[in-house]
């Protein structure tokens, strides 16, 4: 068994062909990009989607049914999942250009989430050196804040056959 990094790259979908943000041109997602080949587990508990905005980078997620916990509320574990995917958005800058494993990250739930309505991710990269990247960022239900997050990646070198 290989204990190779896994990161954006790595699909086990068996999706050929390079990792990539592709743009949205029709739907409700019209505008926004969403990061294919899929990662099984972000596209289940997604989609996720992002996009530029005023220089930064907007995640955007809304939650169904599935992401409901057992007080009707958004389910902490989605909130995370999301957070995770905003970490590498957010150091990637819209592009395909950090790749890596998340180190730690941390969390602070603020207040609920609630089904179907949009949740927004922003943030900013601390500090970017060699090999790490450190991201803050706020997960917000419009304009009220439900989860505070920060993280840390660790750059991985792209093997060649998948640059």
């Amino acid at each position: 068994m290989s204990h190779e990094p896994h990161d954006k790259l790595h699909s086990d979908a068996g999706t050929p062909g390079p990792s990539r943000l592709v743009l949205i041109e029709q739907g409700q997602w019209a505008g926004w990009s969403h990061w294919e080949p899929v990662d099984d587990f972000e596209e289940h508990t997604g989609p996720f989607y992002c996009r530029a905005d005023g220089g930064q980078v907007l995640c955007g997620f809304i939650p169904q049914a599935k992401n409901r916990n057992g007080g009707g509320n958004i389910h902490g574990g989605s909130l995370m999942t999301f957070a995770d995917y905003a970490l590498f958005m957010i150091a990637g800058g819209m592009e395909a250009s950090v790749h890596g494993v998340t180190v730690t990250m941390n969390c602070e739930f603020i207040g609920a989430a609630e089904l179907g309505r949009m949740l927004t991710a922003r943030g900013e990269v601390v500090r970017a050196g060699f090999s790490m990247v450190f991201v803050r960022g706020i997960i917000s239900d419009e304009d009220r804040p439900v989860l505070a997050f920060s993280g840390t990646i660790k750059k991985v070198r792209v093997p060649v056959s998948l640059a």
